[in-house]
């Protein structure tokens, strides 16, 4: 299946997601398997993230991708910087040849409820349950899934080990409509970063991404 969605973020930032629907050796015509990988569905879902890279960018060398000691996969020389995220049967990623980016995309659902308190601050939770045109009491695993998703993207974006999701990854505000929304956040390490995080919400998932200058 074909991609089922792509945006030019901008003249050189693609994001896409593909719906992942065909066999392994549909894949395998075109990238390789880079590490070992057991699990059938694991390994298809990497695939599909390396044939999306050369789908956004023709030119992508995805051979010489290796995997910083924070899983964060990159290349040395950093021709492209770029991220992928997995859910389900849906592959993520953004690419860039100026800018650091992040992605990930999560299935809504009710885990995020459980696990708020890991991720979210007292604040925070307050935040998504005044969120204006989105009633927490009807949207409240949209808004938890986004906000783990956002979060999830300012950690792959900044890609430093040991960071505290509550405490050094904070959203300050957040908009959203029936399908769209954007939530201003900060990095809060030894500098703080302000950065703008896009959400989409489809097909029972949501993904969120950052483009930002190093």
């Amino acid at each position: 299946m074909p991609m089922v969605y792509q945006h030019n973020i901008n003249a050189s930032t693609k994001l896409g997601v593909w719906h992942i629907a065909e066999p392994e050796a549909f894949f395998l015509a075109m990238v390789p398997v880079q590490r070992e990988i057991s699990h059938p569905h694991k390994r298809l879902q990497h695939l599909a993230g390396r044939y999306l890279l050369k789908e956004l960018f023709p030119g992508f060398p995805y051979d010489l991708i290796r995997i910083a000691d924070t899983k964060k996969p990159f290349l040395e020389n950093e021709a492209y910087h770029f991220s992928i995220s997995h859910c389900g049967d849906y592959a993520a990623v953004i690419v860039s040849t100026q800018y650091r980016v992040g992605v990930d995309v999560e299935l809504i659902a009710g885990k995020a409820e459980k696990v708020k308190h890991k991720f979210l601050s007292a604040i925070e939770q307050q935040l998504l349950e005044e969120v204006p045109y989105f009633p927490y009491s009807i949207f409240c695993e949209k808004l938890l899934t986004a906000a783990w998703s956002i979060k999830e993207s300012l950690f792959k974006w900044q890609g430093a080990a040991e960071v505290d999701f509550r405490k050094h990854l904070q959203i300050h505000a957040l908009s959203v409509n029936d399908n769209e929304g954007v939530a201003q956040c900060i990095i809060a390490r030894d500098v703080e970063i302000d950065l703008p995080v896009n959400l989409l919400f489809f097909n029972k998932n949501c993904i969120s991404w950052v483009v930002s200058h190093i």
